[in-house]
């Protein structure tokens, strides 16, 4: 296995992950991949992943280069298919059969049916290959189909936009709006790029919010609304579908005719029987309808149960440079318990930056 990888080498990756980053939102549940063909130091075809169900990006590079592909040397982000499971053929027949001479990926696939499969198929036909060339970015992009496919769960963001004084609403719960345009534009992108967004039920009876993207060229996600005794009305902006609306409301409740009004409306539910809601369980039983990425855009206690219960991937923080005051304010993660400072949640990978007049603090959360 030849290991020397050259500027050029990771130039042509970063090529491959920018085009991977076209597809965003639009692949789930598969990941997002690009794919760059060089012969003699010059691309001579490229495409990625656009769609699941659709042609891999190897695929569509290789079709692209035609005959041209012999002996050349394939760039893709993540580590050639190679299992019949799916509906698309194995990418590593296509590969083996185009005459490309080696291949060079980010990462290796963590999904248990390729998982270093794919790199040993091509190698026992005679290419050459070479793994882990920008994994650590190539890891970022698809951080969603990592956590999912090793999981079950979906990949957590907890989004919160919060007053300098870190303040989600004033006292009489007005919150309309903390943040400034180019945020709130960014958090539509987000949720465009989630296969789910999920709230609770105080939000939806204060702000009766419509959880649509709103930003052309992305895809409406699917509304998780916990509810446990289904107070949400027919007349609220999620009870209209599509999107699509799932409700997690207690098995228990004596609202039937409820139930069946919300079925004839195209809503869904997800049922618990327990007096609590086991938010690891949810993310389970979410796993199963494919959903593998999933956005929090709750209140305060939202904030805090998610923390509480560990299903937190990442935070991201929109800081407005606004002071609300007094103590009867909401507090961006509210709550009745408390950590103390030497247990506090901690990030790492912390970033920030300017959005507009906003300031975003993002990181992941250390587990």
């Amino acid at each position: 296995m030849d290991m020397k990888v050259t500027d050029n080498d990771m130039s042509f990756m970063k090529r491959a992950l920018a085009l991977a980053e076209r597809a965003r939102g639009k692949t789930s549940p598969n990941p997002m991949v690009g794919a760059v063909i060089v012969k003699n130091g010059k691309v001579i075809a490229e495409d990625y992943h656009k769609k699941a169900g659709e042609p891999h990006a190897e695929t569509l590079a290789i079709l692209n280069a035609g005959d041209k592909a012999k002996d050349a040397t394939l760039f893709v982000t993540l580590e050639p298919c190679c299992h019949k499971d799916k509906r698309t053929p194995p990418c590593t027949e296509k590969i083996i059969s185009s005459g490309i001479k080696k291949v060079i990926s980010a990462m290796k696939d963590p999904n248990p049916k390729v998982s270093g499969k794919g790199i040993a198929e091509l190698e026992k036909a005679g290419i050459q290959t070479i793994t882990g060339v920008l994994e650590e970015k190539a890891r970022r992009l698809n951080e969603s189909y990592v956590k999912y496919i090793t999981t079950g769960a979906p990949f957590v963001i907890l989004k919160v936009a919060m007053t300098l004084d870190g303040k989600i609403a004033a006292p009489d719960g007005e919150s309309k709006w903390i943040t400034g345009e180019k945020a709130r534009k960014m958090v539509h992108r987000l949720r465009g790029s989630s296969d789910a967004v999920m709230t609770a039920i105080g939000t939806i009876r204060a702000d009766n919010p419509m959880l649509t993207c709103r930003v052309s060229g992305y895809k409406n996600p699917v509304r998780i609304i916990i509810d446990p005794h289904l107070e949400t009305s027919p007349d609220s902006h999620v009870a209209s579908c599509p999107p699509e609306t799932i409700i997690v409301t207690m098995g228990a409740n004596d609202k039937e005719f409820m139930w069946k009004k919300f079925k004839e409306k195209g809503i869904s539910f997800i049922a618990y029987q327990s007096k609590e809601l086991d938010l690891a369980w949810l993310m389970r039983e979410l796993g199963k309808l494919s959903i593998t990425s999933l956005l929090v855009e709750g209140g305060s206690s939202l904030s805090s149960y998610c923390l509480e219960a560990g299903i937190v991937d990442k935070v991201m923080f929109f800081i407005a440079p606004k002071i609300i005051g007094n103590r009867d304010s909401y507090p961006a993660v509210g709550g009745k318990s408390f950590r103390k400072l030497e247990d506090a949640y901690r990030l790492r990978d912390v970033k920030t930056r300017r959005i507009g007049e906003d300031i975003l603090v993002e990181g992941y959360i250390s587990k």
